[in-house]
């Protein structure tokens, strides 16, 4: 069988894989806790599912502008210039199938084969598969001493000539972590003078904890949207926790923006009108669901890492946001792939490795679940671990057993 090389080379996701591992021990009748999973257990804005539904009972479902439908773009330069303080126009803003492919199509659009993207670690899973997808390079920057933040200068040596954008998340998918104002000021200075892009994946922007917010890029440059080398990426799957509409957006320069219509034209034509339509009422319905997320988040987030730190040579960086907790569990096990896969056979936890994430040793949590389900998880994970615990035991209503001794 004769497959593409660049095809081959492109690895399966690791947190799907999982998910499909989870539910088949479910379908067993095992009681997994999924920990590996980014997505909030609310349901959707009520404003979301009658526009949809208002949309849906007309019956004229056909094809969308390419970009998005002007209603919805209209809701989303609302949405910028009230979070981000900057004017935008219709033409800078391309609706997509999810910001994963709002990534994707900007990818495309400004890389040639060998151009590097930077991307710091810990990072999401995808950033460097969809950069291979795109002909360039990754370029990994691990920061020094376990810390989730490097230093400018750490990025700075790493770029090249064939550097052709960095790309950032804030708060940081899979650690929490939100970069300091400095580090994000630092990086627009850097990327306007050296005319690289910075292209900032902002889908947990509000999702941040203890009074902290997100810095955004645009608050550190005088250009206008069309100068500026920041490209904002967005979408309502997170804050809305909307993640099977799959919505996001990209604001962009308009040569910029028009050349990733050219490329959503040529593969998925647009998105639905439904999905747009709801993501349309979510944006412009009562934003109490957002803060009431962020307030149930920080919440878990406490309650997590409490329970971490009751744990013996595990090292955690405190979440600063999103949903995710991202300790070092090397005192245990060198290899995170191998002890993601122990856990979930033992303790019947599905955690994430942190080798996906450029960051082996560690693990991701997801606290994106009920108080109930943390805490029994990682009491479950205590004693699967602890060589001098009872080989039988209960947890919860959950009986378990070793099967490795």
């Amino acid at each position: 069988m004769s497959l593409s090389t660049l095809a081959k080379s492109i690895a399966e996701s690791p947190t799907l894989k999982l998910n499909e591992e989870a539910q088949k021990l479910r379908e067993r009748g095992e009681a997994v806790i999924n920990m590996g999973v980014g997505e909030p257990k609310n349901k959707a804005p009520l404003n979301a599912i009658l526009s949809s539904a208002a949309k849906l009972s007309t019956g004229d479902i056909k094809y969308s502008p390419t970009d998005g439908i002007p209603s919805l773009k209209k809701a989303i330069i609302r949405y910028t210039e009230e979070n981000y303080d900057r004017i935008v126009r219709p033409d800078n803003v391309i609706v997509s199938s999810g910001a994963k492919q709002s990534i994707f199509n900007l990818l495309y659009t400004i890389l040639n084969p060998q151009d590097e993207v930077i991307v710091l670690a810990p990072y999401w899973v995808s950033y460097p598969e969809m950069i291979k997808m795109c002909w360039g390079v990754p370029v990994v920057v691990t920061p020094e001493d376990g810390r989730f933040e490097p230093t400018p200068a750490e990025v700075e040596e790493r770029v090249s000539s064939s550097t052709k954008a960095i790309l950032l998340n804030s708060p940081n998918n899979p650690s929490g972590w939100l970069y300091s104002e400095e580090f994000v000021a630092a990086l627009v200075d850097f990327c306007e003078r050296r005319d690289i892009y910075l292209i900032m994946d902002d889908i947990y922007h509000k999702l941040v904890f203890d009074g902290r917010t997100a810095p955004p890029a645009y608050k550190y440059t005088s250009r206008d949207v069309e100068a500026t080398k920041v490209i904002v990426i967005n979408g309502i799957s997170k804050l809305y926790g909307m993640t099977g509409f799959r919505i996001g957006w990209a604001v962009a320069p308009r040569p910029i923006a028009e050349v990733m219509t050219n490329v959503q034209a040529q593969t998925t034509s647009c998105t639905s009108v439904i999905l747009q339509a709801a993501a349309e009422g979510a944006l412009n319905g009562l934003q109490g669901l957002v803060e009431g997320l962020r307030v149930t988040m920080q919440n878990n987030r406490d309650v997590i890492v409490q329970e971490l730190r009751s744990f013996t040579g595990v090292k955690l960086i405190e979440p600063r946001g999103t949903f995710y907790a991202f300790p070092d569990f090397r005192a245990y096990k060198a290899s995170s792939v191998e002890l993601a896969s122990f856990l979930l056979k033992q303790a019947k936890v599905v955690v994430v490795p942190g080798r996906e994430f450029g960051m082996e040793g560690h693990l991701r949590l997801s606290f994106a679940v009920s108080v109930k389900d943390i805490t029994e998880s990682i009491a479950r994970i205590k004693w699967a671990l602890d060589p001098n615990s009872p080989n039988e035991i209960y947890i919860g209503d959950r009986k378990l057993i070793r099967d490795w001794m």
